[in-house]
């Protein structure tokens, strides 16, 4: 079965193999800071679901010339996506955003920007800001939706309502800027054809792209206080991948699938363990894509 690799998307968009570096602009979190929450969504870990962000001491070059140390013996004349991933990248005043945006714009080896925010943190300031940007080079924006469902958005205290996210696809598809959502599969108590409803929304919504992410219990979270209460369960391997093959069934080719799963920091990964094994999980998805056809 055939899908959009983000690979593919950008190799036909580039021309040529891009990686992206994550980086950390020092933000914070509504639902952190007490402006929504203060105890954040019950799955993010303590570094704003930016374990692989580099060090947020540094500044916005400093951490993509190290992003670049990582990859330069993959990648000769390489060209790099500079992804704002820790926390929530919008979440600040507009002229702090247009600093560390600019300063990441401007990188030579630098082709676009993603920038991993939240529905209610796009006020039309921060709009005009994307916009200005993406004048310059292409825009991501990733909204961390998860959910459609009512009752699994208050379990993981999102903090904002379907009708938010829907705007923030609107205002965001009114600049031209590309919408990349996240779609978490594995919460708890939701049906398989839960998941897939999150899905589909996702893809009527108006969404240019989708990850999909396996659910990780990250130790130091409160959906780890639950895990070991035995309030859940995660999915089992066979489960994910199956899932998986039904979810990428009812994507539209033309919608770039940026994610099959994810991974967490293995040090702080209490389930599903195999997880952990990227390579192993990813070549059993590709086999059961292929044997779908």
């Amino acid at each position: 079965m055939e899908y959009l690799s983000f690979n593919k998307y950008l190799k036909d968009k580039f021309g040529q193999k891009v990686y992206k570096i994550s980086l950390d602009g020092g933000f914070t979190c509504p639902n952190r800071d007490g402006k929504t929450g203060t105890r954040g969504c019950i799955f993010c870990s303590k570094g704003g679901s930016g374990d692989f962000a580099e060090n947020r001491e540094m500044s916005i070059t400093e951490q993509i010339e190290s992003g670049k140390k990582k990859v330069e013996k993959k990648i000769k004349s390489g060209k790099y996506i500079a992804y704002f991933q820790a926390f929530t990248n919008t979440y600040a005043p507009v002229e702090t955003l247009r600093q560390k945006y600019e300063e990441a714009i401007n990188h030579p080896d630098i082709v676009a920007l993603s920038i991993a925010t939240r529905p209610d943190c796009l006020g039309d300031d921060v709009l005009r800001l994307l916009d200005e940007m993406n004048k310059i080079k292409p825009v991501f924006v990733e909204l961390g939706l998860q959910t459609i469902h009512k009752k699994s958005a208050k379990y993981i205290r999102r903090g904002y309502d379907l009708s938010v996210y829907d705007k923030a696809v609107r205002d965001s598809k009114k600049i031209g800027v590309n919408v990349v959502v996240h779609v978490i599969l594995g919460l708890p108590n939701e049906s398989e054809n839960d998941m897939l409803e999150t899905v589909k929304y996702v893809c009527e919504s108006g969404a240019n792209g989708i990850k999909l992410q396996l659910l990780h219990v990250i130790d130091g979270t409160d959906l780890a206080k639950d895990y070991e209460k035995g309030l859940f369960k995660t999915l089992e391997f066979d489960e994910y991948v199956n899932l998986i093959v039904k979810c990428v069934k009812i994507i539209p080719k033309d919608i770039v699938i940026h994610r099959l799963t994810g991974d967490g920091a293995k040090k702080d990964l209490i389930a599903p363990l195999w997880s952990a094994d990227k390579k192993r999980v990813l070549n059993a998805i590709n086999k059961a894509l292929r044997e779908a056809d």
